[in-house]
């Protein structure tokens, strides 16, 4: 199977559906080195040829400065292969975080202190635009965890914009099952590095992933949960979230997996 059509079917519907990209942008790609974020910088990269708006890339990569630090040279060679500018920007997040505040559940100041660091340098290469490759089960996922953890109905959004620093974060990946994610960056053979966080797969979020999958392996009343999940974001249009203009939810409820109108196999 051809994942590489997939993902570019997935983002260019999202960025069409959310009017992500506008003629002349230029867009940083926050690349975590996660398979997440090189996916996105892929399929931006692949849909930058024929998209009808130009616009410009970049791939910024923000160093956490974990002990050790991480070799960066598999994604310059990916970024030279795109014809994408690449740049890391060192930092000592993992020491504020880790060593100085020594935060129990450190997640939510970590992600701060990116945001921050990716904004500013997105800035100083005069970006209009910031994209992160959050997907689809990235946004089932914090919307339960909002539910769950903080008694509250949200999201982050598809497109926001940050009026303080004059950034409009976009998120092309929102209709792209982690599945698909994963077997991409397989076929691509991705240079994937590891996470070093001590945090890494003990987190709440992964609670929740855990929990949403049992449940529909659990009976088949549950099959799709996720799926009715998202579609019920997109009718009560949460954060951002809206039906697309063709009026059909973007995911099939019994099954997960897209429906025909966002098939690849399908595109015309």
């Amino acid at each position: 199977m051809d994942y590489k059509r997939q993902i570019l079917s997935y983002t260019r519907r999202a960025v069409d559906d959310y009017k992500m990209i506008n003629e002349g942008d230029k867009i940083a790609v926050g690349v975590s080195a996660g398979k997440d974020s090189l996916t996105l910088l892929c399929a931006l990269a692949a849909l930058k040829r024929f998209y009808p708006a130009k616009f410009e890339l970049e791939a910024i990569t923000v160093d956490m400065g974990f002990e050790g630090g991480a070799d960066f040279s598999g994604i310059a060679r990916l970024c030279s292969e795109l014809d994408v500018p690449y740049t890391v920007v060192p930092s000592d997040i993992a020491k504020i975080v880790f060593d100085i505040r020594k935060e129990p559940n450190p997640c939510s100041l970590c992600a701060k202190l990116r945001r921050g660091a990716l904004n500013n340098a997105a800035k100083e290469r005069g970006c209009t635009t910031v994209a992160l490759g959050h997907h689809w089960d990235d946004a089932v996922e914090t919307f339960m965890l909002n539910l769950f953890f903080e008694g509250r109905i949200g999201c982050f959004s598809p497109v926001t914009y940050l009026s303080r620093v004059d950034l409009t974060v976009i998120r092309p990946m929102i209709y792209m099952p982690e599945k698909t994610v994963s077997a991409f960056a397989r076929q691509a053979e991705l240079p994937v590095i590891k996470s070093s966080c001590p945090a890494d797969k003990s987190t709440e979020r992964e609670q929740i992933k855990a929990l949403l999958q049992e449940y529909e392996h659990r009976d088949p009343r549950y099959r799709g949960l996720r799926n009715r999940i998202f579609n019920a974001m997109q009718k009560a249009e949460i954060d951002g979230f809206k039906l697309p203009d063709r009026r059909l939810p973007a995911f099939s409820e019994e099954k997960n997996t897209p429906l025909k109108s966002l098939d690849p196999e399908n595109e015309s």
